[in-house]
């Protein structure tokens, strides 16, 4: 039993690690097809993620906005919900916290949490909005996340061109100020003068919150018995509207977080008329990760890494940088057919059974 046990829990792991190792597969068809060497693409694209201090500290900045969205989607599927909307919660939380960030004239002691506070809750009611409407009219959450992401794109557009423009840029909104960004000149000097901010510190947390909640709280439990049988939830006194509401509004709320890391961390201001692409990339993390809070930050660290490398990748040998995303694409595809790959572990496991029945039989037999 323990070691059936120990097999179930490493299965998750090995079937990322075959999305992983087929993506680098199919990448060294494409890089042999374009007249590269597959392994010097692959020396270059890792080292322009890891190779010093700057690229490594660069590289976990990059993965902070993706470690939150890949929470945001973890968190919605283990309540039986998809948050596609992440993008606009993204969007919709930077904004608030770029308008608290210029408008707010306070001490950073002040002034940081309250940008914070901002993003969070306007993620959460975002989200929380989006349950809303699953709950009360039935509104698919996927409908409405893809709705309200255009929803918060004019709403960034319009807010930030009329009120908070930049006197230089007309489509950016003023910089914040020093006192409301998540960077800080410590964290600079420490990590090679790198993006590096207090963003990837808050996803470390919200690892954990995540979590306990999911694990350890009557919150938690109720909301995935919610996602796991919604009619077993209401025979049992749960109350699903409630529960669709609160789950929804906590993924919100982590998405809310990547908007905050991104546009007061990352960058220090709000583009116009560009999504940012790590709601949707929150997707692919989350699945790579095994939809599990754990496999979140190490599939964000690795998207991370190949996203910052390729640049490099491109500079040194010449090879097109959308071939990283085709890896990860694939990367991605192999990963979204997990299940597919359990079915063959399943029955491989069920054939060696049965071959070591028959084969047993067979030994009881002759010996009789």
């Amino acid at each position: 039993m323990r070691k059936k046990l120990n097999a179930a829990k490493c299965r998750p792991l090995l079937v990322s690690v075959l999305a992983i190792l087929f993506g680098f597969v199919a990448g060294s068809l494409l890089l042999l097809a374009s007249g590269a060497d597959p392994l010097e693409c692959y020396l270059y694209l890792f080292q322009g993620g890891v190779s010093t201090t700057t690229r490594i500290f660069n590289t976990l900045a990059n993965a902070i906005p993706l470690i939150f969205t890949g929470l945001s989607i973890t968190f919605a599927y283990k309540t039986g919900l998809f948050n596609i909307g992440a993008t606009g919660q993204m969007m919709i939380a930077g904004l608030a916290s770029v308008v608290t960030a210029l408008s707010l004239n306070a001490p950073r002691a002040v002034l940081l949490p309250a940008v914070v506070l901002a993003g969070l809750l306007a993620g959460a009611l975002w989200g929380g909005f989006q349950g809303f409407l699953r709950s009360r009219f039935n509104v698919n959450e996927v409908v409405s996340g893809i709705m309200m992401n255009w929803i918060a794109h004019w709403t960034v557009y319009y807010i930030v061109s009329d009120f908070f423009r930049s006197a230089t840029m007309v489509t950016e909104s003023r910089t914040i100020p020093d006192a409301a960004s998540l960077r800080a000149a410590w964290l600079c000097g420490l990590t090679g003068s790198s993006s590096f901010n207090y963003g990837f510190f808050l996803a470390l947390a919200a690892v954990a919150a995540v979590h306990f909640i999911l694990r350890y709280t009557v919150t938690g439990y109720h909301m995935k018995a919610v996602g796991f049988s919604p009619e077993a939830a209401e025979y049992g006194g749960i109350h699903i509207k409630k529960n669709t509401i609160q789950a929804m509004a906590i993924a919100g709320a982590l998405a809310g977080l990547a908007g905050v890391s991104y546009y007061c961390g990352y960058s220090a201001s709000i583009r116009i008329g560009v999504q940012p692409s790590q709601g949707f990339d929150g997707i692919a993390v989350a699945l790579l990760g095994n939809l599990s809070p754990a496999g979140v930050v190490f599939a964000a660290v690795f998207f991370a890494v190949l996203q910052t490398g390729k640049g490099y990748m491109n500079a040194m040998v010449h090879v097109a940088p959308e071939i990283a995303d085709t890896i990860l694409a694939i990367i991605i595809y192999f990963a979204a057919i997990s299940k597919l790959v359990d079915l063959y572990f399943n029955r491989i496991a069920v054939w060696l059974r049965s071959r070591k029945r028959r084969t047993n039989a067979g030994k009881g037999a002759g010996q009789e």
